[in-house]
């Protein structure tokens, strides 16, 4: 990767950690705070991801971990509430790289994509509809609710993207690491497990 492109996952990096930023969303406000010509060429997320692991490795390693096992307890408290809609971590509390600022991503398989959105309210689950980018690239529906951490002390943003059920093969396929882009219940908890 070239220096331009190392120094913008650098800063991005810096805003993902310190502010909470979303990759691409930090990605163009590195370039804009480079004083970089906006068309610049930006590195690719997982030139980002390196870079955030650096970071925390740097400036958060006292921290970044308590804060990430406090995040997967957080959402394997949602996977066990949601476990009849076959529920997956993924983003960073799924890969490692999260900090008290991130939110937890929840993919949701359903039969019917209104049963999700239906046991959040007979729980009384004050939730927000709205549709995103799924992991396809499709629009998706996704249901976002905040949910307290006792042990961060703090509200966290949960987002539950609805997925039809067929979707999850997909779903698993390995990134360009081949690692797993998510894991489900029983993968979850055996990562909070070792973190003990």
């Amino acid at each position: 990767m070239d220096s331009l492109k190392s120094e913008i996952a650098a800063t991005a990096a810096r805003m993902v950690v310190e502010e909470g930023l979303e990759y691409g969303a930090a990605k163009r406000r590195a370039v804009k705070q480079l004083g970089l010509n906006a068309r610049s060429a930006l590195p690719d997320n997982d030139s980002v991801e390196e870079a955030v692991r650096e970071y925390i490795e740097l400036f958060c390693a006292q921290t970044q971990p308590v804060e990430l096992t406090a995040l997967r307890r957080l959402a394997l408290t949602w996977m066990e509430r949601l476990a009849q809609f076959r529920p997956y971590l993924g983003g960073a509390v799924w890969h490692g790289t999260a900090t008290r600022l991130s939110d937890i991503y929840l993919q949701l398989f359903c039969d019917d994509p209104k049963s999700a959105e239906i046991a959040l309210i007979e729980k009384g689950v004050a939730y927000e509809a709205r549709t995103v980018a799924g992991f396809n690239g499709e629009p998706v529906e996704a249901l976002s609710l905040s949910s307290m951490s006792r042990e961060l002390g703090e509200m966290i943003g949960v987002h539950l993207m609805i997925y039809d059920h067929d979707d999850v093969r997909g779903a698993l396929r390995p990134d360009a690491k081949g690692r797993s882009p998510r894991g489900d219940l029983r993968a979850l908890r055996a990562l909070v497990e070792k973190s003990q």
